[in-house]
């Protein structure tokens, strides 16, 4: 017994070894509070997080599907990453008027552009109903059972939090459904683009820098929320006014030093952090270079296309993005999960954990072949695992004409039921629309590329259950045959038969189309195959993962963090670089020099026009000089993650002193493996973004909204 003791506080010290880890709830901060204050922070609980007065929560918003933004002005003003905007800035551009290559500025309110479905959503509310959850699941005698009575607790505790109210809710479980929490939101649908600055600002660096430091990108944009007269949601009206916040950010333009404290308040994606070492190596060893490959294949088609025309480079460039971001991430936290040997951390740690759950300390035997059984799972599920992430690259990142076809196949099913309702015009409307969007964007010979590239790898990881072969062509005169003989090469024809041609009609046209019965064969075997066999794995890991919570909980104390899942989350740190390598430290802090140092190299992603260049030669840094110098970037120990980009980097009295964006490559392993020597988020600095909007841009009556803090 002493033994086993020795063991468990072993533990519960591993737990608790590591500064600044950690994605905090922000109504729950209480077990680390005293450590922020203790670092730095000057603010209470209530003046962070309130349900009854203003409070930073207030001006932190979900800023479109998977991005944070902040209000800094009482007048809707909203920072957010120029990535996170970057797809509204790329459907703005067009040839004639290239925002991604020459930025954007409204001078006025009625030079600012309404960007359709995008949406910014406050947290009203974060309300603890785990007790109120797992009583109601108590009764449940089966799976389904359970299923049922999950659905109708949910629904009656969102229904009744909301009742009577203009706001949205949803209940999310946390840490495997162990804790679970209801969310209160409220949601704006009228943002407008302000600002972005070109390219070779906003995406200095390219794929070069990304995840990389030292960093000199500046990385944000400026939008506006609009609401109605009574300071409500709206839909897109010009007789809408700036939207009035609850709370603003004050920016200030004091001196960043090396050790401030610093907060990071924002919406992370998704960590994995209690994932077992079965987990980590079948993401780590077996998904991660899979999709490392289909990036590759896919980024050499993107990549090539771009530099082929100027109207491709447009077209493409969100697309780009979209497929290099996780690509980059990917093979940085390949490189750091093998160097800090992350997957022999989880297998030490799960020895003890197997020692006390086969010994007397262990809570009625319940724990004993947990772990064995959670290795098992992956095994078992391996193939499907591995086929429905290859379908993921295929299908949503690869060649556009899969997703193209599967929605028209679901308009024209749903035709018959809309056309007795007297829906079809409306709808046809809408899908005709969105597809001319579609086609703005489209490159049919790229298209095809894309699918020769990928098509090879699809079938070697589904097995040859898609065989895209034939014995008499090639591969690539295939691709071209079934492409060129498409009704979605011809933009002008497609439109013409889709508004013409009666169901039956069009669809024996398109029972002709290869590519159009491939993409419904494509679509049965993931909803009918991949998908099955995809819920029953994440069911079963979610049930043994939940057990491993309990174990954790029962042998060293009360997780003290949950995973992210895309709700509001406080993480703090210090300003502070790092020494990744050996041999090489890096400072937390770069300059407007730096820009200029690497434009020099001639490489083409550190491209600058010749308006930034003479600025930063001639040193016109105005009022946003710090020691001479113009900041540019820095660096702090904030735990983040995807999703955290856009969000607000804050002292301790609260106040804006850069927006992040990045973590450095070294940290990608931070949604696995938090190492608090090495791992570093990335937050371009609020001097150098109002430098941007004053000087370069001269869209300093922006700053006259916004609250300074000297």
């Amino acid at each position: 017994m002493k033994k086993l003791s020795l063991l468990a506080l072993s533990l519960l010290v591993y737990a608790s070894s590591f500064a600044f880890e950690g994605m905090w709830i922000p109504s729950v901060l209480n077990a680390a509070f005293d450590d922020m204050k203790a670092n730095g922070l000057k603010l209470t609980a209530e003046q962070i997080y309130s349900i009854n007065h203003s409070s930073l929560k207030d001006g932190v918003v979900i800023f479109g599907g998977g991005c944070t933004g902040e209000l800094v002005s009482n007048e809707g003003l909203l920072f957010t990453n120029h990535h996170c905007g970057f797809d509204y800035i790329q459907y703005h551009s067009s040839v004639e008027h290239d925002y991604l290559r020459d930025g954007f500025w409204a001078m006025s309110r009625e030079e600012e552009l309404a960007c359709p479905g995008l949406t910014a959503t406050f947290v009203v509310e974060m309300r603890d109903v785990t007790e109120q959850v797992l009583s109601a699941l108590k009764e449940a005698n089966n799976p389904d059972e359970l299923a049922s009575i999950k659905k109708n607790i949910i629904q009656k505790l969102v229904g009744e939090a909301i009742q009577g109210t203009k706001y949205d809710g949803f209940v999310r479980g946390f840490n495997y459904n162990t804790q679970y929490f209801l969310v209160i939101t409220k949601t704006y649908t009228d943002v407008r683009m302000v600002g972005a600055p070109p390219s070779c600002i906003g995406k200095f660096g390219g794929d070069t820098d990304n995840w990389v430091w030292p960093r000199h990108t500046g990385d944000f944009s400026v939008f506006r929320i609009y609401a109605n007269g009574e300071n409500e949601p709206a839909a897109y009206n010009k007789e809408n006014k700036p939207f009035t916040p609850n709370h603003f950010f004050p920016i200030s333009l004091k001196p960043v030093q090396e050790g401030d404290f610093t907060m990071v308040y924002g919406f992370p994606g998704r960590t994995e952090h209690l994932l077992t070492s079965a987990g980590v190596a079948y993401n780590h060893e077996q998904l991660a270079p899979m999709r490392i490959e289909f990036r590759e294949k896919n980024l050499e088609v993107i990549d090539a296309a771009m530099r082929s025309s100027q109207k491709r480079r447009i077209q493409y460039a969100a697309k780009q993005s979209d497929v290099a971001n996780a690509y980059k991430k990917w093979k940085g936290q390949e490189l750091g999960l093998n160097k800090y040997n992350a997957i022999q951390l989880k297998r030490d740690e799960e020895a003890q954990l197997q020692l006390i759950a086969n010994g007397e300390a262990n809570v009625g035997g319940k724990y004993s072949t947990l772990l064995g059984r959670i290795d098992s799972l992956y095994k078992v599920h391996y193939n499907n695992n591995i086929a429905t992430a290859a379908y993921t690259e295929f299908v949503f990142y690869g060649p556009e004409v899969f997703q193209f076809y599967q929605k028209l196949s679901q308009l024209l099913a749903e035709r018959p039921t809309l056309e007795k309702e007297g829906k079809w015009s409306g709808a046809l409307k809408v899908y005709l629309a969105e597809t001319r969007l579609f086609y703005k964007d489209y490159d049919v010979q790229v298209d095809e590329q894309r699918f020769v590239a990928l098509a090879p790898l699809f079938e070697r990881f589904t097995r040859g259950v898609f065989q895209f072969e034939d014995p008499k062509l090639s591969r690539e005169a295939i691709a071209h045959k079934w492409f060129s003989q498409s009704l979605i090469a011809d933009s002008t024809k497609f439109f013409q038969l889709i508004n013409l041609s009666s169901s039956k009609k069009l669809e024996k046209l398109l029972a002709k189309d290869y590519l159009y019965t491939t993409s419904l064969g494509l679509d049965e075997y993931y909803n009918k195959t991949l998908v099955p066999r995809k819920r029953q794995f994440n069911g079963l890991h979610d049930a043994l993962m939940e057990q491993y919570v309990f174990l954790l909980a029962d042998l060293r104390g009360k997780e003290k963090w949950c995973d992210a899942n895309s709700t509001l989350r406080l993480t703090y740190g210090k300003v502070e670089g790092s020494a990744p390598v050996d041999g090489m430290k890096y400072t937390p802090f770069t300059t407007g020099q730096g820009i200029l140092d690497k434009n020099s190299t001639g490489n083409p992603d550190f491209d600058i026009n010749e308006k930034l260049k003479g600025l930063l030669m001639s040193k016109s840094y105005g009022n946003y000089a710090v020691n001479g110098t113009l900041p540019v970037c820095f660096t702090g120990s904030n735990h983040t993650t995807g999703g955290n980009s856009g969000s607000p980097a804050l002292n301790g009295n609260g106040e804006l002193i850069g927006i992040n964006f990045d973590r450095t490559w070294e940290s990608t392993m931070s949604d696995i493996y938090f190492n608090s020597e090495i791992c570093r988020n990335v937050m371009v600095d609020a001097h150098y973004v109002l430098w941007v909007i004053d000087v370069y841009a001269g869209a300093g009556h922006l700053l006259k909204e916004m609250q300074l803090v000297r």
